[in-house]
């Protein structure tokens, strides 16, 4: 019951979402239409599944009462029906159970993601380039915007480190769980005697800031300005187009290169940088708390080895959730929901228990 009750809340909050979206202060407002749309997005999933729980909850107390009936084939009918209400109502009242989960306040933001190679030399370059792939193929599959605010190409391919920005519906509920120390086992093209190296790549992957979050007064920012540079540090043009923005306060350090224009390496690199201080921010605000956000799954931590990438095998194997699958290819072309899909799951159910 006390489900149902819930379900009348959020009832009662969709209709008034839905009233607010047909008036013309929000019709003629963009940012107010974009924000009550996506909460009465969500919010529809989530009612509909709760109407279908209290459809059947009702029908399988229906049936309860019809099973204690005087009439035999009514008795008979009742208890052929009550087995497949019971575990239907189990069922929908799960999965209203995990739709309820409080989620992240940043889940619906933009991301910056960077990646950066690890222990490995070359290979480890090499496969900061394939997750760079990876990521920029889930990216199209789920209709995300992506584009590279910095990039250091490596010789052998791949890249020393790379930053980009992934714009789009939730894509932070979907690539924080890409935080952490990502570890690949394979034979190197390089390698002649077949032998299997080990290497790594750090993700880090950190919500977009607005400006209205992290506030940057112009004394407290030093800009460089130098000329972007390839692989091998050569320059690429002899223009000092290349941006190097400074927090003085905390000694952060946010770069760009990859546009011709200063302006617009500029307007990257300030992005970058306002991520990176929302993060700091925020890890200092749990830290007081004593909250144990970063040791759930999903935390974003450059130190956590969070994934092993076996070649030989084909086989990944995420290290939080004791999660393993052999669909390798299939993760690395881009459908990185495999993986995705079980850490959202742990994530809820983390939540759920005071529900």
């Amino acid at each position: 019951m006390e489900l149902l009750e819930k379900l009348q809340s959020l009832e009662e909050r969709f209709t008034q979402l839905e009233e607010q979206l047909g008036s013309p202060d929000v019709v003629t407002d963009p940012k107010k239409l974009q924000t009550l749309g996506r909460a009465h997005s969500e919010l529809r999933g989530i009612v509909q599944t709760g109407r279908q729980l209290r459809k059947v909850t009702g029908d399988l107390a229906e049936a309860i009462e019809l099973a204690s009936s005087n009439d035999s084939e009514l008795r008979e009918l009742a208890q052929s029906e009550i087995l497949e209400l019971e575990k239907e109502d189990s069922r929908l009242t799960e999965e209203f159970r995990l739709l309820l989960a409080p989620k992240d306040p940043d889940d619906a933001k933009n991301t910056i993601v960077e990646i950066r190679s690890g222990t490995g030399g070359d290979e480890a370059a090499i496969f900061a380039g394939d997750l760079y792939r990876m990521y920029a193929r889930y990216s199209e599959t789920r209709k995300w915007k992506l584009e590279v605010l910095d990039s250091h190409p490596s010789e052998a391919g791949g890249f020393k480190e790379i930053t980009f920005e992934i714009e789009g519906d939730d894509v932070y509920s979907r690539m924080k769980f890409e935080g952490g120390v990502h570890r690949v086992q394979r034979i190197p093209d390089t390698e002649s005697q077949g032998r299997i190296h080990t290497s790594a790549a750090t993700v880090a992957v950190l919500p977009q800031a607005e400006e209205v979050e992290i506030e940057l007064p112009q004394g407290d920012l030093r800009v460089d300005r130098f000329c972007s540079s390839g692989p091998g540090g050569q320059s690429v043009n002899t223009t000092y187009s290349a941006i190097r923005v400074t927090h003085i306060p905390t000694g952060t350090v946010a770069s760009c290169q990859d546009e011709k224009s200063q302006l617009k390496n500029l307007d990257k690199a300030m992005k970058v940088l306002r991520a990176r201080l929302l993060e700091q921010k925020r890890l200092e605000e749990e830290g007081k708390r004593g909250d144990q956000r970063r040791a759930m799954v999903g935390s974003g931590d450059r130190s956590q080895r969070v994934r092993t990438y076996n070649y030989p095998q084909s086989r990944i194997t995420d290290h939080r959730i004791s999660f393993t699958t052999h669909a390798l290819k299939e993760i690395m072309d881009g459908n990185l929901d495999v993986l995705v899909e079980p850490l959202r799951t742990e994530e809820r159910l983390r939540k759920i228990g005071d529900l």
